[in-house]
C-alpha cells in the first residue's frame, strides 16, 4: 500500500483475479465518494455481482439490494442502497477507461448505490453521468470480468474496503 497517497479516499476491490485499487475524487464528487466509503464501511458492497458488463464499454455492479448470489439477479441493476438518492455532481472529468461513474436511472439526481468501471474512452457520457473515481492498478482484473446482461456466471466484488480501514 505504499503506492496509495490518501488512504481514507481510496478503495480496495477485491476480485477473483486480484486488488484493485480506485482513487476516490472527494473535490470533484463529495457526495458520491461519501456514499462509496460508507456503503464499503457497511460491507454492503462485498459479494455483490457485476450485473451489467458489456465488452469494450463497461462493467456495472453496487446493486446493494438485488446483486447478491442467492438473491434475485434477474432484479439486479434495479435496486439501490436503503439510503436517499444523490444528486448530480457534473464535472469536466471524462469518462476515459478505468473512470469509475455513478449509475443512474433516466434521472440525473437518481444515483444511489450503482456505479460502472469504463473497459475504454467513454466520451460520450461526459456531463452525463458523475465521474467520482478512477482505478489507479488492476484494471487487467477489471477487463477479466465476465461479460453479459447479465453473465450467465457473474463476478462479484469479493470485499470492497476503504485502504484506511484495510
Amino acid at each position: 500500500m505504499a503506492d496509495i497517497k490518501d488512504p481514507e479516499n481510496t478503495i480496495l476491490m477485491e476480485l477473483k483475479g486480484g486488488m484493485v485499487t480506485i482513487e476516490l475524487l472527494p473535490d470533484v464528487a463529495p457526495e458520491h465518494t461519501a456514499r462509496m466509503k460508507e456503503l464499503a464501511r457497511e460491507g454492503a458492497y462485498d459479494g455483490v455481482v457485476f450485473h451489467r458488463v458489456i465488452d469494450g464499454f463497461m462493467a456495472q455492479t453496487g446493486d446493494v439490494q438485488h446483486g447478491k448470489p442467492g438473491g434475485n439477479l434477474r432484479m439486479a441493476g434495479t435496486g439501490a442502497s436503503d439510503k436517499p438518492d444523490l444528486p448530480a455532481e457534473f464535472s469536466k472529468i471524462p469518462h476515459d477507461r478505468g473512470s469509475l461513474g455513478a449509475a443512474r436511472s433516466s434521472n440525473p439526481n437518481s444515483a444511489n448505490s450503482q456505479f460502472f468501471i469504463n473497459f475504454s474512452d467513454n466520451n460520450f457520457l461526459n456531463g452525463q453521468y458523475t465521474v467520482y473515481g478512477r482505478v489507479t492498478s488492476g484494471m487487467e482484473h477489471v477487463d477479466a470480468i465476465t461479460k453479459g446482461e447479465p453473465p450467465a456466471d457473474p463476478d462479484t466484488m469479493i470485499s470492497v474496503k476503504v485502504a484506511a480501514d484495510a
